[in-house]
């Protein structure tokens, strides 16, 4: 469904502060994969996220999604098939307009242009329904502009924006951190509820150890921008906090991988 073959990616190139992020990375993502990536700082998670949405290009490689090459396409055309919610909750909405607004906008993203109104009446009820299921009371508020709302409101906001208009693959850059534990948990749950009714295939950066473990069907641990870990399955859900930490805190290389007492 995903792949990316040989990716390269440096930063400061020929200068004395150039970093390789990425050296000949490469990673398979199955259609309807959740897969949470964990990682220290620096390892390449956001990057890694980025280069997929397009924000940052890829020096070499190749991202295929859906069996077509995107790795030429600009940002905004990957927009189509390719839905992002950001650790910020401000950036996944336009905060001056109105949640129906945004909805509206939203929903006729990948539509012809034409010059009936933006806020088509028919879809409110629609709308009303979508927003009905986050027990957030967000259904009896179209009318709020969404700098008003909470920013746990508008990170759920920003998640049925990011899926209205179904992609092929959601990207959630650590989109729980910002909010206190309780409205991260109700976040977590939506995100859960979401991804399962649409059967989006989505990758999760995050840095709760908790959600890595509990969230989707595949964990994936990047480190110095190479895969050290890569599990599903059973293996995944016998996976303890401390068993991470223990691997956060080896000092290995390309043993890692192969170190399967960590599920014994």
């Amino acid at each position: 469904m995903l792949k990316i073959t040989e990716l390269n990616k440096a930063f400061n190139k020929k200068t004395i502060n150039e970093k390789d992020v990425f050296k000949a990375f490469n990673i398979d993502v199955n259609k309807g994969d959740f897969i949470t990536i964990i990682g220290s700082n620096g390892a390449g998670k956001s990057t890694l996220l980025n280069i997929i949405s397009g924000v940052l290009p890829l020096d070499s490689g190749d991202i295929i999604l859906d069996n077509k090459s995107i790795t030429s396409l600009k940002e905004f055309k990957r927009t189509k098939v390719i839905g992002r919610v950001f650790q910020d909750p401000s950036l996944g909405v336009s905060p001056s307009m109105t949640i129906l607004e945004n909805l509206s906008m939203a929903y006729n993203k990948n539509k012809r242009f034409n010059l009936t109104k933006g806020v088509e009446k028919k879809n409110i009820e629609m709308f009303k329904e979508l927003l009905k299921d986050l027990n957030l009371g967000l259904e009896n508020k179209l009318d709020i502009k969404v700098s008003l709302l909470s920013g746990g409101q508008r990170q759920a906001l920003s998640l049925i924006i990011a899926t209205l208009s179904n992609p092929k693959l959601l990207l959630l850059d650590e989109h729980t951190a910002a909010l206190d534990p309780k409205t991260s948990e109700n976040i977590i749950n939506i995100t859960e509820k979401v991804v399962k009714e649409k059967n989006i295939t989505t990758l999760m950066v995050t840095h709760n150890l908790k959600h890595a473990i509990s969230v989707g069907n595949r964990l994936i641990m990047l480190h110095e921008g190479r895969i050290v870990l890569d599990v599903s399955k059973d293996e995944k859900k016998n996976l303890t906090i401390d068993k991470i930490l223990k691997l956060f805190n080896e000092n290995k290389d390309n043993d890692i991988l192969s170190d399967r007492t960590l599920f014994s």
